[in-house]
């Protein structure tokens, strides 16, 4: 790790905390995984006021399993995408039930052949339910990646790939978690406040707009 590197943790950190968390809101995991599908091409807040109901209404695997297609679409229709999710929620419940035992599984190559889960989600799992060092590259690690120089690449496992050369282990979760939080209020995908920024003199963003 280089001191450049180490200096940015260190900012993160100290503004940020190193504590776990998880935006989506979930009582295990299965609920995790289900919520982590609805939130792609959604917002974690939207998520999250539709699975309040969802989640009484289909309160085990075998509910979501059980579910008539065209009623979970509606259940879900405000996250959008809602055919596709609908119909990969209630396979990934299936085989979840059928390989697994009902257990979420643990392993990476195991959670990428569930309906719906790719590198993203499955990093996600790993990190917030087993505690395993995951790196998770949504929109803002992506951004604001590239504004500090981490990476260079526009797809999302080689910018995988190179956080994980780039960072600590023990940073993996916690700097997805830091940069949800600086890309949400700060580094903004449009008109940065980089005055705003604690991390300025350390950006390579050029002329900060980009």
């Amino acid at each position: 790790m280089t001191k450049r590197t180490k200096e940015i943790l260190g900012r993160l950190d100290e503004a940020y905390g190193r504590e776990y968390r998880c935006y989506l809101d979930h009582e295990n995991p299965w609920q995790l995984l289900i919520a982590v599908i609805l939130s792609a091409q959604c917002t974690d807040a939207r998520v999250n006021i539709v699975t309040k109901e969802l989640f009484q209404k289909y309160d085990s695997l075998e509910k979501f399993a059980a579910a008539e297609l065209k009623e979970l679409e509606q259940d879900i229709h405000s996250t959008g995408f809602y055919h596709n999710k609908a119909k990969n929620i209630i396979a990934c419940a299936r085989r979840i039930l059928t390989e697994y035992q009902g257990e979420v599984p643990r392993e990476l190559d195991d959670l990428l052949t569930l309906a719906g889960v790719g590198r993203k989600t499955a990093n996600v799992i790993r990190g917030n339910v087993y505690e395993e060092p995951s790196i998770v590259v949504d929109t803002h690690v992506k951004r604001i990646s590239n504004r500090l120089g981490f990476t260079k690449e526009e797809d999302p496992v080689k910018i995988e790939f190179d956080l994980m050369k780039a960072l600590p282990k023990d940073h993996w979760i916690l700097y997805n978690i830091q940069i949800i939080t600086l890309g949400r209020t700060i580094c903004t995908a449009r008109s940065p406040k980089c005055g705003q920024c604690f991390l300025e003199d350390l950006c390579r963003a050029g002329d900060k707009t980009c």
